[in-house]
């Protein structure tokens, strides 16, 4: 096993598609190290990122934030700024682990491992977040929902690597939250996971929505009926009856031992209301309420 430092994206983009084994890319380390100590998995190359600049940083201008695909939840954490634009992203990204575990783990390990059940995935999504790509023919870039399109399966071509996301500057009257209902109090897996953000007008009304489930289908997914539902609405109770509904309907989820095919559904619906309803109250500029973090009751 050989292992490499690169100090740009192109240059590690050039080694992972020279490779003709199995080359992994280090971040955090906190899926890849495990896998590779329980025999999951036996990398030729082991790629560390580390030390590539704009992979390591936040930055932002008038219109978008920028956010290293190597930055950490904890890191994330500190960055007031971003933290009060987003406070949905910065939450999720320090739900994956524990507090050492947040020290490591980084918004792009937590995406490219591929799975569906990845606590920062769904913020991203909701916050209308677009994943900047290199690879051997240049940068491009995707939608964070396109990014995954299986357990396991990225859009990615052989040699591709996500360097950065960049979502746009909080808009006025806008806000948005991420919950999860995991079995345990903390350091678990999300059974759900559910992402919202939306904009108000002057008068409170929603002009714009977006939605996000994990854990919930092959994927992580982005309801567009749920956003139809809220979209020129108070947000009121017909509208949170209606984003439920569409949420329950969207799972095509498994069963497993941490829940049931209709247990998921219909946690599904009851995270939809309470992360719409906290995505409300950010964008009418009052405080979350207790409990936004962490596990989350099956009950309305």
């Amino acid at each position: 096993m050989r292992y490499e430092t690169p100090d740009t994206a192109e240059k590690a983009s050039q080694m992972l598609a020279a490779d003709t084994g199995h080359a992994r890319i280090l971040a955090g380390g906190t899926d890849l190290l495990v896998q590779i100590k329980t025999d999951v998995l036996d990398p030729s190359v082991i790629i560390d990122i580390k030390r590539i600049g704009e992979m390591r940083k936040v930055t932002s201008d008038a219109t978008h934030f920028k956010i290293g695909a190597a930055v950490t939840g904890a890191e994330l954490k500190e960055h007031d700024a971003l933290r009060a634009a987003w406070p949905g992203i910065v939450e999720a990204a320090n739900l994956i682990g524990s507090t050492q575990v947040q020290g490591r783990a980084t918004l792009g390990g937590n995406l490219c491992n591929g799975s569906p059940a990845a606590d920062s995935v769904p913020a991203l999504i909701a916050a209308g977040a677009r994943a900047q790509i290199v690879g051997p023919n240049g940068r491009r870039e995707l939608p964070v929902e396109d990014v995954m399109i299986g357990v396991r399966k990225l859009a990615l071509s052989k040699g591709e690597i996500i360097v950065s996301f960049t979502v746009p500057v909080r808009p006025k009257h806008g806000g948005d939250a991420y919950l999860r209902f995991i079995p345990r109090t903390e350091m678990d897996i999300a059974v759900v996971g559910c992402g919202v953000a939306l904009v108000l007008d002057a008068s409170g009304t929603c002009t714009a929505a977006r939605l996000s489930l994990g854990a919930v289908a092959e994927r992580p997914l982005l309801v567009a009926d749920a956003a139809k539902a809220l979209i020129g609405t108070k947000v009121d109770a017909k509208a949170l009856d209606a984003a439920a509904a569409a949420a329950s309907a969207a799972c095509r989820p498994i069963d497993d031992k941490r829940g049931t095919k209709e247990f998921r559904v219909k946690v599904a619906a009851v995270l939809a209301r309470r992360t719409i309803q906290i995505a409300l109250d950010r964008a009418q500029g009052k405080s979350a309420p207790a409990g936004a973090l962490g596990n989350t009751g099956a009950k309305h």
